[in-house]
């Protein structure tokens, strides 16, 4: 029943396009494009662990949409499972067993539903960059079921193992896992351990083995963090932690409603930081109820306290004082909703059984409360994913939830591009610049948008600010470099991208435009080594192959020109350029040999 419905909720989100962050995490990465070695992957990134499993996915299918969607439905289905059989064998626990063992199964099952079709989920699954959200989930539940099991099965060493395998690739998924080896040695004490001092003394080394994860996490941490701009943490700018200390409440606070009512669901909030008196006090108000009814319930009622605490120590890496860019996003309750859902399946179990009825009529009344909540949350999660279908509908979707989001006009002005529609999208983006004049990334954009159509020295202008505003930004460097190329500046255009490929050297695009402003100067043997370059980078850029072949072809390399040309339509069997080039010089050639 779990997998039957999670497919099917999930069905009408294969065919999800790639947006957003996926360009950067998907498209435009060149560590997924190797599969072995993974040194690129483990040395380049915070996240190796996620990073591999795209580069499965590329291994097996190349940039098709579907596997990857396949591949995340796959995740968040096993940690369905997972969570089933942490709920079902923790009612069967001592501490629970008497109160809870003949319902387990129901309460289980009816907990995973719940969890498994809420459409507050559908950003973890549905957007394919939040893979590392629901993979480290994943993994999270699997090392609580470990441990679970290490302490009701024999011999337990097999499950101990696991426990700690799995959260050391948790940590590899995403560092939101640092504080699950907390989370797993709070349960054990409330539901397997009759003291802490009975816990450490029968498995301090499974928790030796789950600690040696931070050390992981801190070398992975450390490591990334001389490499790259940081997005999160106290070395970042743009926000000081203080203010997202006084920012979170807030977002919590509409997390626990969106939990409880999930409507409406944003892309992308572009979350204000919280300023005024209002904004801040009856939040933060709320929070500081929240630990306190925590902390109190956890001492009374240890199993229910739990529960709070579950949440808010999966809420904490991403919610508390170390500040992210991006202040809110619904990703992040990917396991803490776990918590929540579970409290309210047992919270209504508990009213119901006291309902002043005969037990088959309150069993009727429970199986048909179960069956609406996992329909209309089912519903909810159909209609969220439709949404997906495109990147237009999903932008136009979050624009009239947030119309003061410069970012949301950019990504629908963008997906506006690539369909040409370049009217509508002019204006969009000059939304965008009116809400956030100094938006570097729309600056590029819209200078991309407006070479597309020819109308150079306007992209120029653009194009220029963008590198002004933000003098690293390696996509803009490129775009410019590309527009003085055609507007034939090719010693000024060289020196972008030049630029461009000193910021990022893995980036295929760049390497390609190098080769071509090189091919235009005549230095044929440096464009030829700039576009094999890039196709070593990115084996399926068509484009490549097509310029390669045009400058053997100058060179007089007939068989060779062919080849390129035809490798070019193997990748991209309508491409016509390709095709004419292929069947230009075949004809030339022929009749060359006849001669």
């Amino acid at each position: 029943m779990i997998l039957l419905a999670g497919c099917l909720v999930y069905l009408n989100s294969l065919a999800a396009p790639f947006l957003f962050d996926d360009k950067l995490s998907i498209l435009e990465n060149a560590r997924i494009r190797r599969l072995w070695p993974p040194g690129d992957i483990l040395s380049e990134t915070m996240r190796p662990v996620t990073e591999w499993s795209l580069a499965v996915n590329y291994a097996l299918g190349g940039l098709h949409v579907w596997g990857y969607h396949a591949l995340n439905l796959l995740i968040h289905l096993v940690a369905a499972l997972l969570l089933f059989g942490i709920v079902r064998r923790t009612c069967q626990s001592g501490v629970l067993r008497e109160r809870y063992g003949a319902s387990a199964d129901v309460l289980a099952l009816v907990t995973a539903l719940c969890w498994v079709v809420h459409p507050l989920q559908t950003q973890s699954v549905t957007y394919l960059s939040q893979r590392a959200e629901s993979f480290a989930g994943m993994c999270a539940l699997l090392t609580l079921y470990s441990v679970l099991r290490a302490a009701t099965t024999s011999p337990a060493g097999r499950w101990r193992l696991l426990a700690v395998l799995a959260c050391l690739t948790g940590m590899g998924a995403k560092p939101i896992m640092v504080t699950i080896p907390i989370v797993v040695f709070l349960y054990d004490r409330v539901f397997l351990a009759g003291s802490y001092r009975e816990l450490l003394r029968q498995r301090w080394t499974l928790y030796a083995g789950l600690a040696s994860s931070w050390v992981v996490l801190a070398m992975l941490l450390t490591r990334i963090s001389r490499v790259f701009e940081p997005t999160a943490g106290f070395a970042m700018t743009g926000i000081t932690w203080k203010d997202y200390v006084l920012t979170q409440p807030g977002v919590i606070q509409h997390y626990l409603k969106l939990a409880l009512w999930p409507h409406p669901l944003v892309l992308d909030y572009w979350w204000p930081v919280a300023r005024t008196f209002q904004e801040i006090a009856p939040p933060l108000l709320m929070m500081v109820g929240l630990v306190g009814l925590t902390a109190w319930v956890w001492r009374r009622y240890p199993a229910a306290g739990f529960l709070g605490m579950w949440l808010l120590l999966t809420l904490a890496p991403s919610s508390s004082v170390l500040p992210i860019a991006d202040l809110a996003a619904e990703h992040r309750m990917y396991l803490p909703l776990a918590s929540i859902v579970a409290l309210v399946v047992f919270g209504v179990s508990g009213l119901l059984h006291r309902l002043p009825l005969a037990a088959p009529w309150r069993s009727r009344v429970a199986c048909t409360v179960a069956v609406v909540t996992v329909t209309a949350l089912a519903i909810g999660t159909v209609r969220r994913n439709a949404q997906y279908r495109s990147e237009e509908s999903i932008w136009r979707v979050t624009v009239a939830q947030r119309p003061d989001n410069p970012r949301a006009h950019n990504g629908l002005a963008s997906a506006l591009t690539r369909e040409r529609r370049f009217d509508d999208a002019a204006v969009q983006y000059a939304h965008a610049l009116r809400l956030q004049p100094d938006y570097a990334q729309a600056h590029n954009d819209a200078g991309h948008a407006l070479m597309i159509q020819g109308k150079l020295p306007e992209a120029i202008t653009h194009l220029s600010e963008a590198v002004r505003l933000s003098p690293t930004y390696a996509q803009a460097l490129n775009n410019l470099g590309i527009a003085l190329s055609k507007q034939g500046h090719h010693q000024e255009a060289n020196a972008y991208l030049r630029q461009a490929l000193r910021l990022d050297p893995r980036n295929a695009d760049v390497h390609y435009n190098i080769g071509n402003a090189l091919a235009k100067q005549g230095a044929f043997d440096a464009a030829v080594s700039a576009y094999a370059q890039a196709l070593r980078l990115k084996p399926d850029l068509a484009e490549a192959h097509n310029n390669w072949g045009n400058v053997l072809a100058i060179q007089g390399q007939v068989d060779d020109a062919l080849t390129h040309y035809a490798a070019a339509l193997r990748i991209q069997p309508h491409h016509a350029g390709a095709r004419h080039n292929l069947e230009e010089l075949s004809t030339h050639h022929d009749y060359a040999t006849e001669r």
